[in-house]
């Protein structure tokens, strides 16, 4: 695995101890069976004081001097590990709550200048070499946010918040995943971390901020119409608009990301149009419904989903 994190690569190293000292505790243990085995005495040795304190010092040995002096120094790396991992050893640059639902992850960007917090879905993009701190909860099932190659897992129960954090020692897309069954469409409830330079995210962050931007042709005016009369708008939130709805994911910026339905297909203008008019054809189980519509209300709509950059 290609590691970008200090957060993994802590756990990555840890990982690598217990294996390699499990594996040679292993073959001696095997060693021992096999020659208790197969090494037959020619009688059995005579009961002696001797005898008994030599197997007392075998069992002291073997049971408790080896074991502590593999175990003990094993566990001091192990705290230390998790001391390093600990989301209150060192402040972060950013806080984002994540609020994991049946089968998407709602991101919400925070900040403490008024205006400048934004919520988006299931693309989390972050500053290379900053340490973001996530808040995680869930709204219906416990769900477990993980990225192999930057963080270890941490939960996501309802009514409770649990911290973590990770930081992009370069840039990249990492994906995650939730790693806590959770139903239906568990498999396919992704994320992307999208880790890039501070000026790009910078302007990143600049144009989540802003509302969606003015239909730019009749079309997507057309379109933005039929959005806002169909069921679409009281699910779905389209900020500058009186799309306001909080079930399913925020679209004001949605043909800006990589991926579609919690990153279970590409965004593409087929794949777009195909999850509009058959979300259940390509996520069944997913809570978006099939909408009724016209074909003309299905291209008026589609179009101007393309247009939400």
């Amino acid at each position: 695995m290609n590691l970008a994190g200090p957060a993994a690569e802590r756990i990555d190293q840890l990982l690598w101890a217990m294996t390699a000292l499990g594996t040679v505790v292993f073959i001696i243990f095997c060693i021992g069976l096999g020659y208790g085995l197969f090494h037959r005495r020619a009688r059995p040795p005579e009961p002696s004081l001797e005898h008994d304190r030599r197997r007392t010092r075998m069992i002291l040995l073997f049971g408790a001097a080896i074991p502590a002096v593999i175990l003990v120094p094993l566990l001091l790396w192990t705290f230390d590990a998790l001391a390093a991992l600990d989301p209150r050893a060192r402040r972060p640059d950013l806080v984002v709550d994540i609020v994991g639902k049946q089968w998407w992850w709602e991101l919400r960007y925070r900040d403490s200048v008024p205006g400048r917090a934004f919520i988006t879905a299931n693309e989390l993009h972050v500053p290379v070499g900053r340490r973001v701190e996530l808040r995680l909860t869930s709204t219906d099932v416990i769900h477990s946010f993980w990225v192999p190659e930057l963080q270890g897992k941490t939960d996501l129960i309802p009514g409770r918040e649990n911290v973590t954090w990770i930081e992009a020692s370069r840039p990249g897309v990492y994906p995650g995943h939730c790693a806590e069954y959770c139903g239906t469409q568990h498999a396919h409830m992704g994320l992307l971390v999208v880790a890039e330079p501070a000026e790009e995210f910078e302007a990143w962050a600049a144009q989540q901020r802003q509302p969606a931007a003015a239909p730019a042709d009749s079309a997507a005016a057309l379109g933005q119409q039929a959005f806002l009369a169909s069921a679409c708008a009281r699910c779905h939130a389209v900020r500058g608009t009186a799309a306001g709805g909080r079930l399913g994911p925020d679209l004001t910026h949605v043909a800006g990301r990589r991926m579609l339905a919690a990153g279970t297909i590409p965004n593409t203008p087929g794949h777009m149009g195909g999850w509009i008019a058959q979300p259940q054809a390509l996520k069944p189980g997913t809570r978006m419904p099939q909408v009724p519509m016209s074909p003309e209300e299905f291209r008026r709509i589609h179009h101007y989903m393309l247009s939400l950059r």
